[in-house]
């Protein structure tokens, strides 16, 4: 049977997404309410309006089913992560993370530090997930100590972590973005670089100086709680094996699923044999309700109460319903409609990126998905980079730094909702510390300039370069 085809004005197209915008922000933002209320409240806004225009049910649904579809993988890596949060605080894997961090950071250098190794690691796993869920909770309990705002703590960890991701040949958004543009991955990832290096700088800078102003820590409440956690948990070089297990699963290439898998199974091998008394009736309580830590240290006892599959079960609800919303904007084509129109406007290089950024930034704010931040942007711009002459590594660049480092900073996006369920702060409180992801789409705007200057000086020399042979340096 062949599907009605249903147009959406250019005009509706922007009035709907300014009311969608507008729902979303006063009643998350102003109203302080939890994303998911408002989110439905929006797509119920939306089904009577597919219905006003003549969608029938089926459409709908169908809509609502290929904008959840890319949400599945990520939705069972979220699961997994709670599985492996709970099992390396059982095996003491993270306490013990805790207690040597504590010994060897300074408290001057802490932010710089913590943006730093997230960065590192980042690079290495190739997944910002798992350095934020757990690199990140480990910082959040030395910073807690230290007397430092859980929120800078959250900032410095988010922006290394997808520095980390946006450079890491192993990250999915970094393959899919160069497999975007067809271009080789390395030449993606050396190219990123002309946007990465001033925002890690800028960045760093912003953290030396939050460290500098920060209240100074409580050394005896440090030494207090190195003692509890030495008391209440298996503190050894041998329980980092679940860490060098994952670093072994990110060499070998091996996919997110099996990784977090592995590095699970090994921290409960290890828990099994620091205590063989665990019965196998409270280990399933662990990996489906998290760690409960009983200390004397009220403080260690929040920190370390987390993990668990039923902690990821609200972040998984709040991502099918945004993916929901955006699978119906996308049916709808409203999306589509907005970008299409402007397209026949761009003649300039530096419009051409900047359009591809905000294009990739509203995508975020209304699907909240990254991925389709990447992919939507990405196949529409595409082909007005090659009328322009302009390399598309300067496409694939704009759509890692606005499309999947910016998904970070979006309360009801996947990579928001997975933060906040992993560390329990509000992306709302950590936004103004993430500096990386709020740098990168500037900064990739900014020389985007440059670029438009460099190929003005190739035409009057009679060089014009090309995608292919000599791309714009």
């Amino acid at each position: 049977m062949h599907e009605k085809k249903v147009r959406v004005s250019f005009i509706e197209s922007i009035i709907i997404l300014v009311l969608l915008l507008a729902i979303l922000g006063t009643l998350i933002i102003g109203a302080k309410l939890t994303p998911h209320i408002p989110i439905l409240l929006a797509s119920m806004l939306l089904l009577l309006y597919g219905r006003y225009k003549g969608f029938t049910w089926d459409e709908i649904h169908a809509g609502i089913v290929q904008g959840i579809t890319p949400g599945i993988i990520p939705i069972l890596i979220f699961l997994l992560i709670g599985v492996l949060v709970a099992t390396w605080i059982l095996a003491g894997t993270i306490p013990t993370m805790m207690v040597y961090g504590f010994e060897l950071i300074s408290v001057k250098y802490f932010l710089p530090t913590v943006f730093i190794v997230c960065s590192l690691v980042g690079v290495t796993v190739g997944s910002s997930f798992t350095t934020i869920s757990t690199m990140g909770i480990a910082f959040l309990g030395i910073g807690h100590l230290l007397g430092f705002n859980s929120a800078m703590v959250t900032g410095a960890v988010v922006s290394g972590a997808f520095l980390g991701n946006n450079l890491s040949p192993l990250s999915d958004t970094t393959n899919l973005a160069a497999g975007i543009g067809e271009i080789n991955l390395f030449d993606h990832i050396l190219n990123m670089l002309q946007t990465v290096i001033p925002a890690f700088i800028l960045s760093l800078v912003g953290y030396l100086f939050l460290g500098h102003h920060s209240g100074p820590a409580d050394l005896k409440a440090v030494a207090a709680m190195i003692q509890t956690l030495e008391k209440n948990f298996w503190i050894s070089p041998i329980t980092l094996l679940p860490v060098i297990t994952l670093f072994f699963c990110a060499w070998r290439k091996i996919p997110a699923i099996p990784t977090l898998l592995l590095g699970s199974t090994m921290a409960v091998i290890l828990a099994i044999v620091h205590n063989p008394s665990l019965k196998l009736q409270q280990l399933s309580t662990i990996l489906m309700s998290g760690y409960i830590a009983d200390t004397p240290d009220k403080s260690i006892n929040l920190l370390l109460s987390r993990g668990g599959i039923e902690s990821m079960l609200s972040s998984a609800a709040l991502i099918l319903l945004a993916l929901g919303l955006g699978g119906l904007l996308i049916k709808y084509e409203i999306i589509s409609t907005l970008i299409e129109r402007i397209k026949g406007y761009v003649n300039t290089p530096t419009k051409l990126i900047t359009l591809t950024a905000i294009s990739s930034v509203g995508v975020n704010l209304l699907v909240g998905e990254q991925y389709l931040s990447i992919i939507l942007p990405g196949e529409t711009f595409k082909s007005s980079f090659d009328r322009l002459n302009i390399n598309k590594k300067y496409l694939t660049r704009t759509l890692a730094d606005a499309g999947a480092a910016f998904n970070s900073l979006i309360p009801w996006g996947v990579s928001g909702t997975f933060i906040m369920g992993t560390l329990k702060v509000s992306a709302l409180d950590y936004l103004p510390y993430a500096f990386f992801p709020l740098l990168c789409p500037f900064i990739t705007i900014i020389l985007s300039f440059t670029l438009k200057k460099k190929r003005a000086i190739s035409e009057t020399t009679g060089v014009l370069e090309t995608n292919h042979q000599n791309p714009v340096q």
